[in-house]
């Protein structure tokens, strides 16, 4: 009866620790991972974005017979 009793108590010790037996501490944990993975990947995707942002006009040479208003020799 007392190894009964100690077996019992052990396993309700073992279920508030488990993450399977526990749905409120698990459910908090997975809230918590969720959180992190949205904020990684939006961190993730801002980076990406802005280390292939555009970087401003370029400065390409044009002939001068290709422009609005070209220009003949």
């Amino acid at each position: 009866m007392v190894h009964e009793a100690a077996s019992h108590e052990s396993e309700n010790i073992r279920g508030k620790k488990e993450f399977g037996y526990n749905w409120v501490n698990s459910s908090r944990f997975l809230f918590y991972l969720q959180v992190l993975c949205f904020t990684a990947a939006t961190l993730g995707g801002c980076a990406m974005l802005y280390q292939k942002r555009y970087k401003g006009k370029p400065d390409v040479e044009v002939q001068s017979s290709s422009e609005y208003t070209p220009v003949y020799k």
